[in-house]
């Protein structure tokens, strides 16, 4: 269960193209940021995706990875040329195929080999008609869905949804989002060739004039369980509040987003409908990782969490420029990576026993930074960028936070506490510290 944005020029403050997305899945799955460089292969190579293999390419571009821990494909990301995509879990009424591909590895896949959204989207569709998708995509539970994507660049995006091997794409036009349901109606700019006559021969629709790609292709109940029609019209909603006036810190509002009905205590009930999702119920994940991009014409600036619960979670600046092992990791720092996330999720799970008893003033220390943060990046954009400088600000911004962190931990360690809520959501919470270790 995911949310993923994107706002173009056109409805933008500064006219910059503005992504972001938040990671929504099973709360103990370790979400890494991982960084990984540009790199030449021999003729002949393969590379092993999570299931299945495939012909690598004579050369793979710089990527920014933000990952389930377990898998080689990522939620989200970016690479070197300023391409960003995100991937959806949408249900359908296309039967599951075997493990092959999943929307993670496409999304890897896409991020490694294109320049731009558009290519990226042709990319895509060409995985799909040549492998299929299919495989389970939960950590400790089984669980298998087709995928939509949110594809952007520094002056377009495409939305690309999904099902089995069909498929429909439409072009952004100012503001978009997608969620954890099938969103593209009779105006798709392109589709599968036999999209239609599939529809009409499963009994789906009556004509070429009643067809209607959702409508067609949606398995109801699936979407309906899901609650993505309500976080889907939280997000629009906000977008087209800001609309030409969205910032970087609009996509970091939406991202914390709660229901009113759990907004005065997120911590004691679960919220599938949230846009920060809160896990505690039979159906539903959490939000496990949080990402917004700001796609400059010169600059590129990824502000990351790096951790669970957005409404929690520090927004950090990252520059793809040298020498930043210190923040993000590499391929083989799987350890260090998440060694980084379960700090933080610790905080989490914490605030959730009640054991944080100035949760207010962490918040508010939180919220300074942020917005130092942000005008840091401001000033810094105003004016000839410098790699160093740029370091500067993310060795500052990212070593102030695990300060807060670790203070927050340590002042509260001994602190008693108890979860909160109904007992089902008490109990769904007890049983993940224990798997997790906590």
């Amino acid at each position: 269960m995911c949310d993923t944005l994107v706002a173009l020029g056109n409805s933008t403050k500064d006219g910059s193209v503005i992504f972001a997305k938040n990671s929504d899945r099973q709360p103990n799955e370790p979400h890494l940021m991982i960084r990984v460089p540009r790199r030449t292969y021999p003729q002949g190579a393969r590379v092993k995706c999570t299931y299945i293999e495939i012909d690598q390419v004579q050369e793979t571009y710089e990527v920014l990875l933000l990952k389930p821990s377990w898998m080689w494909g990522a939620e989200m990301g970016c690479n070197e040329f300023g391409l960003n995509i995100g991937n959806e879990a949408v249900f359908t009424k296309v039967k599951q195929g075997p493990p092959s591909l999943l929307g993670m590895d496409m999304v890897r896949l896409a991020l490694e080999r294109c320049q731009t959204s558009t290519e990226a989207l042709h990319y895509i569709i060409g995985l799909l008609e040549t492998y299929g998708q299919g495989g389970n995509c939960g950590y400790e539970k089984p669980f298998v869905y087709h995928n939509s994507f949110l594809i952007a660049d520094k002056t377009s995006a495409w939305v690309l949804e999904t099902a089995g091997r069909y498929w429909a794409a439409e072009k952004v036009k100012d503001i978009r989002c997608i969620s954890n349901r099938l969103s593209i109606g009779k105006d798709f700019d392109l589709a599968h060739p036999e999209l239609i006559s599939h529809a009409m021969n499963q009994g789906w629709c009556r004509s070429e004039e009643d067809f209607h790609f959702a409508k067609c292709y949606s398995n109801r109940l699936y979407s309906s369980a899901s609650g993505s029609k309500e976080r889907f019209q939280s997000c629009m909603t906000h977008l087209e509040k800001h609309k030409g006036q969205i910032t970087v810190e609009t996509m970091m509002e939406i991202l914390r987003y709660h229901k009113p009905r759990i907004a005065h205590r997120p911590f004691a009930h679960s919220s599938l409908r949230s846009v920060c999702m809160h896990g505690g119920f039979i159906v539903g994940d959490h939000t496990t990782g949080s990402y917004v991009a700001s796609l400059g014409e010169g600059l590129s600036t990824y502000w990351i969490t790096g951790s669970s619960t957005p409404c929690i979670s520090t927004f950090k600046p990252f520059w793809m420029i040298r020498n930043t092992s210190s923040i993000v990791f590499g391929e083989n720092e799987q350890e260090e990576a998440l060694a980084f996330w379960m700090l933080r999720e610790r905080l989490h799970r914490m605030i959730l026993e009640n054991r944080v008893l100035n949760l207010e003033e962490y918040i508010h220390q939180r919220d300074e930074l942020e917005k130092e943060l942000l005008a840091m990046v401001s000033e810094l954009e105003q004016k000839e960028v410098h790699e160093n400088e740029m370091r500067e600000i993310m060795e500052y911004g990212w070593s102030k936070e695990r300060i807060l962190v670790e203070q927050t931990i340590g002042k509260n360690r001994q602190n008693p506490g108890r979860i909160q809520g109904n007992p089902y959501f008490r109990r769904y919470w007890k049983k993940q510290n224990k798997r997790l270790g906590l």
